[in-house]
């Protein structure tokens, strides 16, 4: 039996990022003398943060409404020039934005970095006396007898690979709390488990997923339009019958953040996201910005796409899920931040009152019926159907469709709403698709993995466990590789997973975990659910820089 030194808090808080942090300034302005604690996996707040981003302003309006004047870097760069464009092999189409459905406008919106905002957030939750732990993972849930959730525990630090202990080993912390908020984003493992205990997906759609890779260029002055934020969907997906898109948005100093998203319910095993990406940059339109630029980041992280029919039941018994834990990412527009952040702040007021009556531990059923009757719920109803329209019927009559669509439910029309089916159950054997001839990367324009992966600033300590755990060796190789032709060392956008033969020798499944990103796109994908994604030693990972 571990000792661990313990620390009594009233609110713990799993994750760092907006949803985490609102919630965080949102409960000291409530009550400044609740402890509240923020647990962030990343060397630093915003290490892990990746975004495209585009901010919607509202929820930040809500929680800090003097925020434009108090050194907000979200605030050097409002949205000015909009552009939507489909995209064939050579060429692109503009769609003119009065087609659109007025909740797809950009107007008053910011782009910047959403990492950096994530710092400044951090900054403005430390004055108010919020307690922010960087490098420190919730590696482990804690439950009371009554199965209520009690806390959470670190992770162990200074363990070997083969379990030992090293000499600076260090044993985790029990975080004990009245109330715990899961703010982990897309894909956590601890949300996973929370899902599984109470059942949270009973009566919702399965979430879907879409891998978003990004990179940030510094380019050519005279290219640059300060405040220019172009999407694109059509090529290169539309050869592969997958969909997803790009985009391309004109920062400060000189900066544009490009990024591709690419559904991950993509039914051929051969699809590479990552060698997507680098085609979509040798489009025309998107090469005449890059050309004579330097590229100075790069990172990936998987993003929610289930929409309203996907958001799980929010609350039970000590705890609750906000932020893209549990899913509240506008599609269509391609926005999660705000809605991230307003859940942040609907849980805290759910806590803080609480607490205020002497509860603890409690299911917080208050919170998710408020936000089920939130502007959360109103605007995402009014896109529920546009990610499974595409997804049925195609990029480009799915567009038209979920065009409609969203037209319809805006002028108040109620229609039905689509299901999703999970991502790794799309994967078709390896024998229904042909290989894919992906182009070699020009080192200009276009990279190869390994050099990418450089450009996130990863590491992880070396000599300590795998922390993507593989269930069954011998299932991975029988399907993973003999059915599906080895997705795993396409679908990771970090060169993390190969398969290496040796004369003689069966395939040997190799897991480079040192190159991993946290994308948790494998978590996702496999098509046997066969890796399971964990919290390495805390401050691993990406640290990304103004991403």
């Amino acid at each position: 039996m571990v000792e661990r030194e313990s620390m009594p808090v009233d609110v713990v808080i799993v994750g760092g990022g907006v949803a985490g942090l609102s919630a965080a300034i949102r409960l000291k302005q409530l009550n400044e003398e609740l402890e509240v604690v923020v647990l962030e996996k990343g060397s630093e707040i915003g290490a892990h943060i990746l975004s495209g981003a585009v901010v919607d302003p509202k929820a930040l309006d809500e929680l800090l409404p003097d925020w434009r004047t108090m050194d907000c870097p979200m605030a050097e760069t409002p949205v000015t020039d909009n552009w939507h464009w489909m995209l064939g092999k050579n060429g692109k189409t503009s769609l003119p934005h009065a087609m659109m459905p007025p909740l797809m406008s950009n107007k008053g919106c910011y782009t910047g970095s959403l990492g950096n905002l994530t710092r400044w957030l951090g900054e403005q939750a430390e004055a108010l006396g919020v307690m922010v732990f960087p490098g420190f993972p919730a590696a482990e849930v804690m439950f009371g007898e009554d199965g209520a959730v009690t806390g959470v525990i670190t992770q162990d630090m200074g363990v070997a690979a083969d379990g030992s202990h090293k000499p600076d080993y260090q044993p985790g912390m029990e975080i004990q709390a009245k109330y715990t908020l899961f703010a982990e984003g897309a894909r956590g493992n601890l949300t996973k488990q929370m899902k599984a205990k109470f059942d949270l997906e009973a009566n919702c759609q399965p979430q879907v997923y879409g891998l978003g890779i990004k990179e940030l260029w510094d380019i050519d002055p005279e290219k640059h339009v300060p405040g220019r934020v172009i999407h694109t969907q059509g090529w290169p997906l539309s050869e592969t019958d997958t969909w997803g898109g790009g985009f391309l948005y004109h920062q400060a100093n000189g900066q544009v953040a490009i990024g591709f998203v690419t559904a991950l319910d993509y039914e051929n095993p051969y699809v590479s996201p990552f060698q997507e990406f680098q085609r979509w940059k040798h489009h025309p339109a998107i090469k005449e910005y890059l050309e004579g630029g330097t590229r100075v980041a790069y990172g990936a992280r998987a993003i929610n796409e289930g929409g309203w029919q996907s958001v799980p039941k929010l609350a039970f018994p000590g705890g609750a899920l906000i932020g893209c834990a549990a899913g509240f990412v506008n599609v269509p527009r391609i926005k999660g931040s705000h809605t991230a952040m307003k859940s942040g702040m609907l849980a805290a007021e759910s806590v803080a009152a609480a607490i205020g009556e002497g509860q603890e531990h409690t299911e917080l059923a208050d919170y998710d019926a408020n936000l089920r009757d939130s502007w959360i719920a109103k605007e995402l109803k009014k896109v529920q159907n546009a990610q499974p329209l595409v997804a049925k019927f195609g990029g480009d009559i799915g567009t038209v469709l979920a065009g409609a669509d969203m037209w319809l439910r805006t002028l108040g029309v109620g229609l039905g709403s689509m299901g999703h089916h999970r991502d790794y159950e799309a994967t078709n054997r390896a024998d229904l698709h042909q290989p894919i001839d992906y182009p070699k990367p020009d080192g200009k324009i276009s990279f190869d993995r390994l050099t990418s992966v450089s450009y996130s600033f990863t590491n992880h300590a070396e000599d300590q466990p795998n922390h993507l755990k593989v269930a069954d060796m011998e299932l991975q190789r029988k399907s993973e590789l003999e059915v599906y032709a080895g997705p795993s060392t396409r679908y990771c956008p970090a060169g993390v997973y190969e398969w290496v033969k040796e004369d003689g020798e069966e395939p040997k499944f190799v897991i480079n975990s040192q190159n991993c990103v946290h994308c948790k796109t494998c978590d996702i994908k496999d098509p046997n659910q066969n890796i399971n994604w964990t919290t390495p030693e805390g401050g691993g990972g990406p640290n990304y820089p103004n991403m």
